[in-house]
């Protein structure tokens, strides 16, 4: 069995010689947690469709720093819901710009800013149960699995994890949200705040500045593996304008 085969869902966590041997024990835990062979194949992979992007343009990485956060509540309001899943990937034309690759936090509603550097902190902490009361409740919980989550999120982020105690699932979603994000679907009830930019971004369309901004995430070998797709199918992270937590997935 090669390393490629193992990775269902791909990627890894940064230094790709620790990152490799943690991804692997990553895709083991998902192929167990989801009743697969750990040698499913990425073309077995099901696709899904999302909402287009918005408008093109660049901007440059600030500074930043994490502000104190306020006691989160237990619940989020209810996403909206366009049929398609908010988390799959959005398909553009040929020749279609791309969508604009913003870096500055300062340009997110407040809302989104927050939930954004609450994610952060309680990545940080190393303490998964940390984001519980971030992830919220019921039909308003954030999506954890591209196939339907039964039972506790934070055991199921557990198993997803190399390590018994969660640290590397959260060192990824960390790593996730330490990158550019894209604004898609502004002022349709789809909008979302995205990381990292290059989910909408087509493969063949990043520059090297941008591939090296990906390898940060993924190894070399799973950039080949995901030239299949044509897109970034790795870990994902939605928020939505209000400050929901829309989802957390990989896959494609």
């Amino acid at each position: 069995m090669t390393f490629g085969t193992q990775r269902q869902w791909l990627g890894a966590v940064p230094h790709s010689g620790m990152g490799r041997a943690l991804v692997m024990a990553v895709s083991l835990s998902v192929a167990l947690a989801q009743g697969l062979s750990p040698a499913l194949a990425l073309s077995e992979i099901p696709r899904e469709d999302l909402p287009a992007p918005a408008m093109p343009g660049t901007d440059a990485p600030p500074s930043m720093t994490v502000p104190a956060p306020d006691e989160p509540g237990t619940e989020a309001p209810t996403p909206p819901d366009d049929g398609t899943g908010n988390s799959a990937r959005p398909d553009l034309e040929e020749n279609e710009p791309v969508p604009e690759i913003i870096y500055n936090l300062d340009r997110l509603p407040e809302p989104v800013r927050r939930m954004h550097d609450l994610i952060v902190e309680a990545a940080k902490s190393g303490d998964p149960e940390k984001l519980r009361p971030l992830i919220g409740l019921g039909d308003a919980q954030t999506q954890l699995s591209l196939g339907g989550l039964e039972g506790d999120p934070i055991a199921y982020l557990k198993g997803l994890s190399g390590d018994p105690d969660g640290q590397e699932i959260l060192a990824i979603l960390e790593e996730v949200l330490s990158a550019g994000f894209v604004h898609l679907e502004a002022g349709t009830p789809q909008e979302l705040y995205v990381w990292p930019y290059f989910f909408a971004i087509p493969l063949d369309k990043l520059d090297a500045r941008q591939k090296v901004e990906m390898f940060k995430i993924v190894t070399a070998g799973d950039y080949e593996e995901m030239k299949t797709f044509g897109t970034y199918i790795f870990y994902r992270v939605g928020i939505d304008p209000s400050g929901h937590w829309s989802f957390f997935v990989a896959g494609d």
